[in-house]
């Protein structure tokens, strides 16, 4: 169970047993909410910052812009607020969680409430567990397909959108997967339950374009430009089902994934069935840059 001394609500920092909503909360009942997920590391030098912070709570006013909810703070108070959180909870790493939801009020589809807002911080390791992301997880493909560009809008982190990835997830866990990849309504490669995909062919990286259906992640971001930096290929081009078992390295990026190599698809081993030269690289570089040890992308930090 998550526990932590303080939560970051409507403005004002107060204890974990006092965070707390009506139960007739409008996103409770229908899943208007919008959410980040941001990591803070300890620093190589023993200070610790977070990751990329601006982008997140740009992409949280981003996400609420697209649902036309208008969030009652400024970028800037939300950054405060996220750095204040992680202080007020003695944390020198965790994850933090920022919502912006459409609270009490009115109870209808198109019921437009106060927009409530917090921030709440935990301390979360490697979120496909530590063995995954050192020898590759085993992932299956879902039957349930990553929404059309059309049916949600995809580039936003919306609350109701993530029954998607939870059931996916679940089938994947009760299969006795580690993750879900779910496909497009085409059919080509989307992402994972809560993750982008990349793969290597031929020393080549590979990700979806974001004309499909998948969340423009910070991560996937962060690793395209780590990769360009390497001097690694890249491309942004769709791929199939069977391209992606015949990738010689496979790796999911989220916030919460980091940067998680991939041993096997639905019973396929991917390449060698373990991680590759070019995920290493990738992850170790990764790593570097969050601990702030890579100076060209200290400009990511936000020390506290």
């Amino acid at each position: 169970m998550i526990k932590a001394d303080k939560i970051w609500l409507d403005g004002k920092l107060v204890a974990f047993e006092d965070a707390k909503v009506h139960a007739l909360t409008h996103a409770l009942h229908y899943g208007m909410g919008v959410f980040e997920g941001i990591r803070a590391y300890r620093g190589a030098d023993g200070r610790p910052a977070v990751f990329r912070l601006r982008e997140h709570v740009q992409r949280l006013f981003d996400s609420a812009h697209i649902v036309l909810m208008e969030i009652p703070y400024s970028v800037e108070q939300l950054e405060q607020a996220c750095v204040e959180t992680l202080k007020a909870n003695k944390l020198d790493a965790g994850y933090l969680r920022p919502l912006a939801f459409f609270g009490a009020g009115a109870l209808g589809v198109g019921a437009v409430n106060p927009v409530q807002v917090m921030v709440a911080a935990w301390p979360w390791g490697a979120y496909l567990s530590e063995e995954g992301m050192k020898r590759g997880i085993r992932a299956k493909v879902s039957s349930f397909t990553r929404m059309h560009v059309n049916v949600n809008m995809v580039r936003a982190k919306i609350s109701g959108q993530y029954v998607n990835s939870f059931l996916a997830t679940r089938e994947a866990a009760l299969s006795g997967f580690d993750e879900a990849i779910l496909l497009d309504t085409e059919g080509y490669v989307a992402e994972g339950a809560g993750e982008n995909i990349f793969i290597v062919k031929n020393g080549v990286l590979q990700t979806p374009p974001l004309s499909s259906p998948v969340l423009a992640g910070i991560t996937r971001d962060t690793v395209l430009r780590i990769a360009r930096d390497l001097g690694i290929p890249v491309r942004e081009e769709k791929f199939t089902r069977d391209t992606m078992y015949l990738a010689d390295e496979l790796f999911m990026t989220g916030t919460a994934a980091e940067v998680t190599p991939v041993r096997e698809v639905d019973g396929r081993r991917i390449g060698k069935g373990e991680p590759g030269p070019v995920v290493k690289k990738v992850q170790e570089t990764f790593f570097r840059a969050v601990r702030g040890e890579e100076q060209r992308y200290r400009e990511w930090l936000t020390a506290y």
